[in-house]
Protein backbone atom coordinates (compact mmCIF):
# COMPACT_ATOMS: atom_id res chain seq x y z
CA UNK A 1 0.00 0.00 0.00
CA UNK A 2 1.37 3.40 -0.94
CA UNK A 3 1.91 6.05 1.71
CA UNK A 4 -0.21 9.17 1.95
CA UNK A 5 2.63 11.47 0.87
CA UNK A 6 3.23 9.41 -2.28
CA UNK A 7 -0.45 9.76 -3.09
CA UNK A 8 -0.26 13.48 -2.32
CA UNK A 9 2.59 13.94 -4.79
CA UNK A 10 0.77 11.92 -7.46
CA UNK A 11 -2.42 13.94 -6.97
CA UNK A 12 -0.44 17.17 -7.18
CA UNK A 13 1.16 16.07 -10.44
CA UNK A 14 -2.27 15.21 -11.83
CA UNK A 15 -3.14 18.88 -11.26
CA UNK A 16 0.17 19.97 -12.86
CA UNK A 17 1.46 21.09 -9.45
CA UNK A 18 5.18 20.65 -8.81
CA UNK A 19 6.20 19.60 -5.29
CA UNK A 20 9.64 21.05 -4.59
CA UNK A 21 10.22 19.63 -1.11
CA UNK A 22 8.28 17.77 1.54
CA UNK A 23 9.49 17.02 5.06
CA UNK A 24 7.88 15.93 8.30
CA UNK A 25 9.10 15.37 11.83
CA UNK A 26 7.53 13.95 14.98
CA UNK A 27 8.99 14.95 18.31
CA UNK A 28 11.68 16.91 16.44
CA UNK A 29 12.85 13.68 14.76
CA UNK A 30 12.77 13.59 10.97
CA UNK A 31 10.38 10.94 9.67
CA UNK A 32 10.06 11.96 6.01
CA UNK A 33 12.30 13.94 3.68
CA UNK A 34 12.14 14.29 -0.09
CA UNK A 35 12.90 16.92 -2.70
CA UNK A 36 12.94 17.46 -6.44
CA UNK A 37 16.11 17.94 -8.47
CA UNK A 38 17.46 21.48 -8.24
CA UNK A 39 15.34 22.38 -5.23
CA UNK A 40 14.66 20.41 -2.05
CA UNK A 41 14.96 20.80 1.71
CA UNK A 42 18.47 22.27 1.73
CA UNK A 43 18.05 24.76 -1.13
CA UNK A 44 16.89 28.28 -0.15
CA UNK A 45 13.34 28.82 -1.42
CA UNK A 46 11.04 31.83 -1.61
CA UNK A 47 8.54 31.30 1.20
CA UNK A 48 6.17 34.17 0.29
CA UNK A 49 3.52 34.72 2.98
CA UNK A 50 5.15 32.31 5.41
CA UNK A 51 7.20 35.47 6.04
CA UNK A 52 4.16 36.99 7.75
CA UNK A 53 4.35 34.59 10.68
CA UNK A 54 8.00 35.47 11.24
CA UNK A 55 7.06 39.15 11.25
CA UNK A 56 4.41 38.38 13.85
CA UNK A 57 6.90 36.49 16.03
CA UNK A 58 9.14 39.56 16.22
CA UNK A 59 6.23 41.94 16.91
CA UNK A 60 4.94 39.65 19.68
CA UNK A 61 8.47 39.41 21.10
CA UNK A 62 8.75 43.20 21.18
CA UNK A 63 5.44 43.34 23.03
CA UNK A 64 6.66 40.74 25.52
CA UNK A 65 9.78 42.85 26.10
CA UNK A 66 7.74 46.00 26.70
CA UNK A 67 8.92 47.79 23.55
CA UNK A 68 5.31 48.16 22.42
CA UNK A 69 1.80 47.10 23.34
CA UNK A 70 -0.51 45.27 20.98
CA UNK A 71 -3.17 47.78 22.05
CA UNK A 72 -1.03 50.69 20.86
CA UNK A 73 -2.57 52.81 18.14
CA UNK A 74 -0.54 52.24 14.99
CA UNK A 75 -0.40 55.98 14.34
CA UNK A 76 1.39 56.59 17.65
CA UNK A 77 4.34 54.74 16.11
CA UNK A 78 4.12 56.63 12.81
CA UNK A 79 3.19 60.17 13.94
CA UNK A 80 4.86 61.76 10.93
CA UNK A 81 2.23 60.15 8.68
CA UNK A 82 -0.56 62.20 10.25
CA UNK A 83 -3.08 63.46 9.35
CA UNK A 84 -4.81 60.25 8.29
CA UNK A 85 -8.42 59.14 7.99
CA UNK A 86 -10.17 58.98 11.41
CA UNK A 87 -10.86 55.28 10.92
CA UNK A 88 -7.16 54.52 10.47
CA UNK A 89 -6.49 56.44 13.70
CA UNK A 90 -8.46 53.69 15.46
CA UNK A 91 -6.26 50.86 14.13
CA UNK A 92 -4.11 49.05 16.69
CA UNK A 93 -1.08 46.84 16.24
CA UNK A 94 -3.31 43.90 17.20
CA UNK A 95 -5.65 44.79 14.34
CA UNK A 96 -2.79 44.55 11.84
CA UNK A 97 -1.57 41.26 13.31
CA UNK A 98 -5.03 39.74 12.89
CA UNK A 99 -5.65 41.16 9.38
CA UNK A 100 -8.51 43.30 10.62
CA UNK A 101 -7.35 46.55 9.07
CA UNK A 102 -9.77 49.19 7.73
CA UNK A 103 -9.08 47.98 4.16
CA UNK A 104 -10.52 45.28 1.92
CA UNK A 105 -7.09 44.06 0.85
CA UNK A 106 -3.51 45.03 0.17
CA UNK A 107 -3.23 48.78 -0.36
CA UNK A 108 -0.21 48.89 -2.65
CA UNK A 109 0.27 47.85 -6.26
CA UNK A 110 3.52 45.89 -6.42
CA UNK A 111 5.27 47.85 -9.15
CA UNK A 112 3.73 51.24 -8.43
CA UNK A 113 4.75 53.81 -5.81
CA UNK A 114 5.72 53.43 -2.17
CA UNK A 115 4.12 50.53 -0.36
CA UNK A 116 4.29 51.91 3.17
CA UNK A 117 2.83 55.27 2.21
CA UNK A 118 -0.11 53.53 0.55
CA UNK A 119 -1.19 52.09 3.90
CA UNK A 120 -1.62 55.56 5.35
CA UNK A 121 -3.19 57.20 2.29
CA UNK A 122 -5.73 54.63 1.09
CA UNK A 123 -9.30 55.52 2.03
CA UNK A 124 -10.66 53.00 4.59
CA UNK A 125 -13.84 51.08 3.85
CA UNK A 126 -14.76 50.13 7.44
CA UNK A 127 -13.77 50.35 11.08
CA UNK A 128 -10.57 48.41 11.91
CA UNK A 129 -10.82 45.50 14.31
CA UNK A 130 -14.15 44.32 12.90
CA UNK A 131 -13.69 42.45 9.60
CA UNK A 132 -11.03 40.03 8.33
CA UNK A 133 -9.49 40.92 4.98
CA UNK A 134 -6.17 39.46 3.85
CA UNK A 135 -3.86 42.46 3.67
CA UNK A 136 -0.16 42.05 2.88
CA UNK A 137 0.36 45.80 3.28
CA UNK A 138 -0.46 45.31 6.98
CA UNK A 139 2.42 42.84 7.22
CA UNK A 140 4.70 45.25 5.38
CA UNK A 141 3.73 48.03 7.79
CA UNK A 142 4.50 45.73 10.74
CA UNK A 143 7.91 45.03 9.19
CA UNK A 144 8.50 48.79 9.01
CA UNK A 145 7.50 49.02 12.67
CA UNK A 146 10.03 46.32 13.58
CA UNK A 147 12.81 48.12 11.74
CA UNK A 148 11.85 51.41 13.38
CA UNK A 149 11.88 50.01 16.93
CA UNK A 150 14.85 47.67 16.51
CA UNK A 151 16.92 50.14 14.46
CA UNK A 152 18.04 47.31 12.23
CA UNK A 153 16.65 45.44 9.25
CA UNK A 154 13.89 42.85 9.36
CA UNK A 155 16.43 40.26 8.23
CA UNK A 156 18.82 41.13 11.06
CA UNK A 157 16.05 40.96 13.65
CA UNK A 158 14.67 37.64 12.46
CA UNK A 159 18.11 36.11 12.02
CA UNK A 160 19.22 37.04 15.55
CA UNK A 161 15.94 36.27 17.29
CA UNK A 162 14.84 33.08 15.52
CA UNK A 163 17.50 31.53 13.31
CA UNK A 164 20.79 32.09 15.14
CA UNK A 165 19.84 30.49 18.49
CA UNK A 166 19.16 27.26 16.58
CA UNK A 167 22.34 27.46 14.51
CA UNK A 168 20.33 28.14 11.36
CA UNK A 169 20.22 30.81 8.69
CA UNK A 170 22.58 29.76 5.90
CA UNK A 171 21.16 31.23 2.70
CA UNK A 172 18.38 33.08 4.51
CA UNK A 173 17.71 36.54 3.16
CA UNK A 174 14.89 39.02 2.85
CA UNK A 175 13.76 40.83 -0.27
CA UNK A 176 12.82 44.45 0.27
CA UNK A 177 10.08 46.78 -0.88
CA UNK A 178 10.65 49.95 -2.91
CA UNK A 179 11.62 51.94 0.22
CA UNK A 180 14.21 49.34 1.24
CA UNK A 181 12.03 47.98 4.05
CA UNK A 182 12.15 44.23 4.54
CA UNK A 183 9.18 42.63 2.79
CA UNK A 184 7.77 41.11 5.97
CA UNK A 185 4.66 40.01 4.13
CA UNK A 186 6.23 37.89 1.41
CA UNK A 187 9.98 38.35 0.95
CA UNK A 188 11.75 35.69 3.01
CA UNK A 189 13.99 33.21 1.22
CA UNK A 190 15.15 30.33 3.40
CA UNK A 191 16.00 26.65 3.43
CA UNK A 192 12.91 24.49 4.02
CA UNK A 193 14.89 22.36 6.49
CA UNK A 194 15.58 25.46 8.59
CA UNK A 195 11.87 26.26 8.57
CA UNK A 196 11.11 22.72 9.75
CA UNK A 197 13.48 23.13 12.71
CA UNK A 198 11.82 26.45 13.56
CA UNK A 199 8.40 24.76 13.39
CA UNK A 200 9.70 22.14 15.82
CA UNK A 201 10.79 24.95 18.14
CA UNK A 202 7.32 26.49 18.01
CA UNK A 203 5.76 23.11 18.81
CA UNK A 204 8.05 23.01 21.83
CA UNK A 205 6.58 26.25 23.11
CA UNK A 206 9.62 28.23 21.97
CA UNK A 207 12.20 25.59 22.90
CA UNK A 208 13.93 22.84 20.94
CA UNK A 209 16.25 20.22 22.37
CA UNK A 210 17.05 22.30 25.42
CA UNK A 211 17.56 25.59 23.57
CA UNK A 212 15.08 28.30 24.55
CA UNK A 213 14.47 30.63 21.58
CA UNK A 214 11.17 32.33 22.41
CA UNK A 215 9.07 32.77 25.54
CA UNK A 216 6.18 30.31 25.58
CA UNK A 217 3.77 33.24 25.81
CA UNK A 218 4.96 34.55 22.43
CA UNK A 219 4.22 31.19 20.80
CA UNK A 220 0.84 30.95 22.51
CA UNK A 221 -0.11 34.41 21.24
CA UNK A 222 1.08 33.58 17.73
CA UNK A 223 -1.42 30.75 17.37
CA UNK A 224 -4.25 32.05 19.56
CA UNK A 225 -7.53 32.63 17.68
CA UNK A 226 -7.79 36.35 16.84
CA UNK A 227 -10.05 36.67 13.81
CA UNK A 228 -13.11 34.95 12.37
CA UNK A 229 -12.38 34.11 8.73
CA UNK A 230 -15.77 32.63 7.93
CA UNK A 231 -16.40 35.14 5.13
CA UNK A 232 -13.31 34.08 3.15
CA UNK A 233 -14.27 32.75 -0.29
CA UNK A 234 -10.89 31.56 -1.59
CA UNK A 235 -10.22 28.25 0.12
CA UNK A 236 -12.22 26.21 2.60
CA UNK A 237 -9.17 25.49 4.76
CA UNK A 238 -8.84 29.24 5.35
CA UNK A 239 -12.31 29.65 6.86
CA UNK A 240 -11.58 28.33 10.35
CA UNK A 241 -9.77 31.24 11.94
CA UNK A 242 -6.63 33.31 12.02
CA UNK A 243 -4.06 33.98 14.71
CA UNK A 244 -1.23 36.47 14.50
CA UNK A 245 -0.34 36.37 10.79
CA UNK A 246 -0.90 32.60 11.02
CA UNK A 247 -3.78 30.41 9.83
CA UNK A 248 -5.75 28.02 12.04
CA UNK A 249 -6.84 25.01 9.91
CA UNK A 250 -9.93 22.85 10.51
CA UNK A 251 -7.96 19.86 11.80
CA UNK A 252 -6.46 21.94 14.59
CA UNK A 253 -2.92 23.14 15.03
CA UNK A 254 -1.61 26.04 12.98
CA UNK A 255 -0.45 26.70 9.45
CA UNK A 256 1.75 29.24 7.71
CA UNK A 257 0.78 29.60 4.06
CA UNK A 258 2.73 31.13 1.18
CA UNK A 259 1.74 31.81 -2.41
CA UNK A 260 2.18 28.94 -4.82
CA UNK A 261 2.07 26.15 -2.27
CA UNK A 262 4.47 26.99 0.57
CA UNK A 263 3.15 25.42 3.79
CA UNK A 264 4.37 25.09 7.35
CA UNK A 265 2.07 23.01 9.54
CA UNK A 266 2.25 22.29 13.24
CA UNK A 267 0.07 19.93 15.26
CA UNK A 268 0.89 20.14 18.98
CA UNK A 269 -1.32 17.14 19.77
CA UNK A 270 1.00 14.90 17.73
CA UNK A 271 4.16 17.01 18.02
CA UNK A 272 4.06 16.93 14.22
CA UNK A 273 5.80 19.49 12.01
CA UNK A 274 5.51 19.52 8.22
CA UNK A 275 7.08 21.82 5.63
CA UNK A 276 6.21 21.70 1.95
CA UNK A 277 7.40 23.92 -0.88
CA UNK A 278 5.80 23.82 -4.31
CA UNK A 279 4.62 25.67 -7.38
CA UNK A 280 0.87 25.39 -7.83
CA UNK A 281 0.52 28.47 -10.04
CA UNK A 282 -0.27 26.50 -13.19
CA UNK A 283 -3.46 25.09 -11.65
CA UNK A 284 -6.60 27.13 -11.08
CA UNK A 285 -6.96 27.58 -7.29
CA UNK A 286 -3.90 25.36 -7.00
CA UNK A 287 -2.90 26.69 -3.58
CA UNK A 288 -6.28 25.83 -2.10
CA UNK A 289 -6.39 22.40 -3.74
CA UNK A 290 -2.91 21.63 -2.44
CA UNK A 291 -3.73 22.68 1.11
CA UNK A 292 -6.60 20.18 1.20
CA UNK A 293 -4.38 17.47 -0.26
CA UNK A 294 -1.76 18.10 2.42
CA UNK A 295 -4.17 18.19 5.35
CA UNK A 296 -5.86 14.98 4.19
CA UNK A 297 -2.48 13.26 3.77
CA UNK A 298 -1.59 14.03 7.38
CA UNK A 299 -4.40 11.76 8.59
CA UNK A 300 -2.74 8.56 7.28
CA UNK A 301 0.74 6.94 7.41
CA UNK A 302 3.15 8.96 5.29
CA UNK A 303 5.04 5.99 3.83
CA UNK A 304 8.66 5.88 2.71
CA UNK A 305 10.24 8.88 1.02
CA UNK A 306 11.48 8.51 -2.56
CA UNK A 307 15.11 9.20 -3.40
CA UNK A 308 13.87 12.21 -5.37
CA UNK A 309 10.52 13.77 -6.20
CA UNK A 310 9.93 13.73 -9.95
CA UNK A 311 8.94 16.92 -11.73
CA UNK A 312 5.54 16.94 -13.43
CA UNK A 313 6.26 15.93 -17.00
CA UNK A 314 4.21 15.46 -20.16
CA UNK A 315 3.69 11.90 -21.35
CA UNK A 316 5.98 10.90 -24.21
CA UNK A 317 5.72 8.53 -27.15
CA UNK A 318 8.46 8.83 -29.77
CA UNK A 319 6.04 7.52 -32.41
CA UNK A 320 4.19 10.85 -32.20
CA UNK A 321 7.28 12.90 -33.11
CA UNK A 322 7.64 15.06 -36.20
CA UNK A 323 10.86 16.25 -37.82
CA UNK A 324 10.54 19.97 -38.42
CA UNK A 325 13.33 22.54 -38.58
CA UNK A 326 13.76 26.13 -39.68
CA UNK A 327 12.17 29.55 -39.41
CA UNK A 328 8.40 29.95 -39.53
CA UNK A 329 6.51 33.20 -40.09
CA UNK A 330 3.33 34.15 -38.25
CA UNK A 331 0.04 33.97 -40.12
CA UNK A 332 -1.98 34.80 -37.00
CA UNK A 333 -1.59 35.10 -33.26
CA UNK A 334 -1.21 37.28 -30.20
CA UNK A 335 1.67 37.76 -27.79
CA UNK A 336 4.30 35.93 -29.87
CA UNK A 337 6.82 37.43 -32.33
CA UNK A 338 6.43 37.68 -36.09
CA UNK A 339 8.64 34.65 -36.64
CA UNK A 340 9.91 31.68 -34.68
CA UNK A 341 12.72 29.15 -35.01
CA UNK A 342 12.04 25.47 -34.41
CA UNK A 343 14.09 22.29 -34.47
CA UNK A 344 11.86 19.33 -33.68
CA UNK A 345 12.64 15.62 -33.62
CA UNK A 346 12.01 12.53 -31.54
CA UNK A 347 15.22 13.12 -29.58
CA UNK A 348 15.19 16.86 -28.96
CA UNK A 349 12.96 19.90 -29.38
CA UNK A 350 14.05 23.53 -29.53
CA UNK A 351 11.72 26.53 -29.82
CA UNK A 352 12.83 30.14 -30.00
CA UNK A 353 9.84 32.48 -29.99
CA UNK A 354 10.98 35.77 -28.52
CA UNK A 355 11.09 35.38 -24.74
CA UNK A 356 9.70 31.86 -25.05
CA UNK A 357 12.85 29.77 -25.44
CA UNK A 358 12.78 26.07 -24.68
CA UNK A 359 15.11 23.17 -25.39
CA UNK A 360 13.94 19.80 -24.12
CA UNK A 361 14.93 16.18 -24.56
CA UNK A 362 11.79 14.07 -24.28
CA UNK A 363 11.58 11.87 -21.24
CA UNK A 364 14.35 13.68 -19.34
CA UNK A 365 14.57 16.27 -16.56
CA UNK A 366 17.22 18.88 -17.37
CA UNK A 367 18.53 21.80 -15.37
CA UNK A 368 18.53 25.17 -17.10
CA UNK A 369 19.26 28.78 -16.25
CA UNK A 370 16.67 31.26 -17.49
CA UNK A 371 18.24 34.73 -17.87
CA UNK A 372 16.51 37.28 -15.68
CA UNK A 373 14.27 34.66 -14.05
CA UNK A 374 16.45 32.05 -12.36
CA UNK A 375 17.42 28.37 -12.30
CA UNK A 376 14.89 25.82 -13.41
CA UNK A 377 14.11 22.37 -14.72
CA UNK A 378 12.62 21.57 -18.12
CA UNK A 379 10.70 18.45 -19.15
CA UNK A 380 8.92 17.58 -22.37
CA UNK A 381 7.29 14.90 -24.45
CA UNK A 382 5.49 14.10 -27.69
CA UNK A 383 2.07 13.54 -26.13
CA UNK A 384 -0.08 13.07 -29.27
CA UNK A 385 0.57 12.80 -33.01
CA UNK A 386 2.49 15.95 -33.96
CA UNK A 387 1.97 17.52 -30.53
CA UNK A 388 4.85 18.35 -28.20
CA UNK A 389 4.35 19.68 -24.67
CA UNK A 390 7.08 21.25 -22.54
CA UNK A 391 7.19 22.37 -18.91
CA UNK A 392 9.72 24.79 -17.49
CA UNK A 393 9.70 25.27 -13.71
CA UNK A 394 11.82 28.07 -12.25
CA UNK A 395 12.57 28.67 -8.58
CA UNK A 396 14.65 31.77 -7.91
CA UNK A 397 13.71 34.93 -6.06
CA UNK A 398 10.26 34.14 -7.45
CA UNK A 399 8.64 30.96 -8.69
CA UNK A 400 7.57 30.77 -12.33
CA UNK A 401 6.09 28.15 -14.64
CA UNK A 402 6.16 28.12 -18.45
CA UNK A 403 3.99 25.66 -20.34
CA UNK A 404 4.41 25.31 -24.10
CA UNK A 405 2.48 23.29 -26.65
CA UNK A 406 3.70 22.90 -30.24
CA UNK A 407 1.31 21.41 -32.79
CA UNK A 408 2.61 20.34 -36.21
CA UNK A 409 0.01 19.76 -38.91
CA UNK A 410 0.26 18.24 -42.38
CA UNK A 411 -0.24 21.62 -44.10
CA UNK A 412 3.26 22.71 -42.98
CA UNK A 413 1.88 24.97 -40.28
CA UNK A 414 3.23 25.08 -36.73
CA UNK A 415 0.94 26.32 -33.98
CA UNK A 416 2.39 27.39 -30.64
CA UNK A 417 0.67 28.08 -27.33
CA UNK A 418 2.68 29.48 -24.41
CA UNK A 419 1.40 30.05 -20.88
CA UNK A 420 3.33 31.81 -18.13
CA UNK A 421 2.29 31.42 -14.49
CA UNK A 422 3.47 32.89 -11.23
CA UNK A 423 4.94 36.18 -10.05
CA UNK A 424 8.28 35.45 -11.69
CA UNK A 425 6.85 34.73 -15.14
CA UNK A 426 7.50 37.48 -17.73
CA UNK A 427 4.42 38.77 -19.53
CA UNK A 428 6.08 37.73 -22.80
CA UNK A 429 5.75 34.08 -21.76
CA UNK A 430 2.06 34.11 -22.67
CA UNK A 431 0.79 34.02 -26.24
CA UNK A 432 -0.26 31.82 -29.12
CA UNK A 433 -0.15 31.79 -32.87
CA UNK A 434 0.16 29.80 -36.07
CA UNK A 435 3.31 29.98 -38.20
CA UNK A 436 4.03 28.95 -41.80
CA UNK A 437 7.29 27.30 -42.85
Amino acid sequence: MTGSFERLIAAAHAHDIAIHSLEASIGAELVYSAGAAGVGPHVPHRMYSVSKSFTAIVVLSLAHEGELSLDDALMDHFPEKRPVDPLLEKATIADLLSMRTPYTGTTYVEKEGEWLESFFRTVPSHRPGTLFHYDTSASYTLAALIERIERRTWEESVRERIYAPLGLGEGMRMLTGPEGIGHGGSGMIARPRDILVIAEMLLGGGERRGTRVLPRRVVDELVAHRADTGMVTWGATNRFGYGAQTWLPPQGGWMMVGLGGQYVYGDPSRDLAVVMTADAQGCNAGDQRLSWMLLEALEEPFGDAPASIAWPAPVHDAAFARDVAGTAVAVSGTGLPASIDVDLSADAVTLHAGAVRVTAHPGREESVEVPGVGPGVVTGGWCAPGVFDARLDVSGDDIARLRVRIVCTDDDLVTVQAQGFGPGAPDAWTGQGTFAR
